[in-house]
């Protein structure tokens, strides 16, 4: 089997494998300015895409624009979230050369699917191709791909433990080869219950005070499991920006969800902000909770409300995400200052941070690996994929880290 390495080798972004020139898996983009796509020009007979964030489907639409457009295989969550984050990606850069595909391109691409439920086998190019449940949002698959010769397990993004939101990934299924993110190698979460009471203290806190909290999160998946975090410990919160669409999404597929009953409590009882910034600016002045996009500041509603918080002790702002270097949000942490209206202002109020991600952890993945010590590891998606490939290669494991455009034979 060869798999040449397009985007996600040393790097977390764009990912995009190519495997024996004719499956791609994944083809995202990272959303930077400008953002960064898949290096390289193919024309796969196939995609089968992990999950619906843009770093693993973002660049999709741009494989339709040629007369040779690939079957895409996905499950049916994310084929609805990849067509959402397309449309964002044409309203946010559409009018801008960084932005590789039309409206047509992304037209294309509905005509071109095909949805899978997980442990449902089927054949592309030649290829066997089976989807299991990776417990990282609804939808979020690992993808197993069986030459005749070699099996290859692609984690995509993936978590072990208990969420709100999904069930954790339990499938193991043998194989040769093994394809893992790393994007928390060099992390231990705190577990996640201790997490989800600190979070609940700090708003009770905040909010008895009299003040307002404002959490920025991310659309798709953070959303949703902070709406349900607050429905289970009875915070009322509002709720602003896409992630209002995706949650109406997602009650479509409940069989991809943890708890449909939950959710859809949880969703129905949040207040929804429909209105212009005047009424957010009020909802802000008004000592409530809310979530809202995006989830590292780099715009969205969460730009109107920051204003109206920022230079009030009493209020608070609390990250529930990872913060990419050079965004306002790790701005903020890191110098108490962010930049509104093309002023850089200084933040009074409190600044916290809570860690709710969806990725498994260093202990996670040790785990989890100690289940493939027969097997080839390639590591990616990561800050240092190789860092953490030297450590497995010193406990006995066959470990490596590709690089970027890298072809391997396996």
């Amino acid at each position: 089997m060869e798999l040449r390495f397009l985007g996600g080798a040393g790097e977390v972004g764009r990912s995009a494998i190519l495997v024996n020139e004719t499956i791609c898996l994944d083809f995202g983009m990272a959303a930077e300015t400008p953002p960064r796509y898949p290096v390289g020009d193919i024309s796969p007979e196939a995609v089968i895409v992990s999950h619906g964030h843009l770093d693993h489907v973002g660049a999709l639409p741009t494989l339709m624009s040629g007369s040779d457009r690939p079957e895409i295989h996905w499950t049916p969550p994310t084929r609805e979230l990849a067509h959402v984050l397309a449309r964002d990606t044409l309203k946010l850069h559409g009018h801008t050369p960084s932005c590789p595909f039309t409206s047509t391109d992304v037209g294309r691409m509905r005509p071109q699917s095909h949805v899978h439920g997980y442990d449902e086998p089927f054949t592309v190019a030649d290829h066997e191709i089976t989807l299991f449940n990776a417990g990282h949002i609804p939808g979020s698959a690992h993808v197993l791909v069986d030459d005749g010769e070699t099996r290859l397990f692609y984690t995509g993004d993936f978590h072990t433990d208990e969420q709100r939101l999904v069930s954790p990934s339990t499938a193991r299924p043998d194989a040769d080869v093994l394809l893992c993110e790393t994007t928390y190698a060099d992390v231990e979460h705190r577990p996640r219950k201790e997490v989800e009471r600190e979070f609940i203290e700090f708003v009770r806190t905040r909010t008895y005070d009299g003040g307002t909290v404002v959490v920025p999160v991310f659309a798709i998946g953070r959303t949703q499991e902070l709406e349900l975090v607050c429905a289970a410990n009875d915070i009322n919160c509002y709720v602003d920006g896409m992630g209002v669409h995706v949650a109406n999404l997602l009650s479509d597929y409940p069989s991809f969800l943890r708890d449909p009953a939950a959710f859809n409590r949880a969703t129905s009882n949040a207040r929804v902000v429909t209105g212009t910034d005047g009424t957010r600016r009020q909802i802000a002045d008004g000592n409530e909770t809310i979530l809202t996009t995006a989830g590292m500041l780099t715009g969205g509603p969460a730009m109107t409300y920051l204003p109206a918080v920022h230079d009030d002790p009493t209020n608070a702002i609390a990250f529930t995400g990872y913060q990419v270097d050079g965004t306002p949000g790790r701005q903020l942490i890191d110098t108490g200052r962010i930049a509104l209206n093309e002023r850089v202002l200084p933040v009074s109020a409190r600044v916290d941070r809570f860690d709710f991600s969806a990725h498994v952890d260093r202990p996670g993945l040790k785990r989890f690996l100690d289940d493939y010590r027969d097997a080839t590891v390639l590591l990616n998606h990561g800050d240092d994929p190789a860092a953490f490939a030297s450590a497995l290669s010193t406990d006995g494991f066959n470990a490596s880290a590709p690089e970027l455009n890298e072809t391997i034979v396996v």
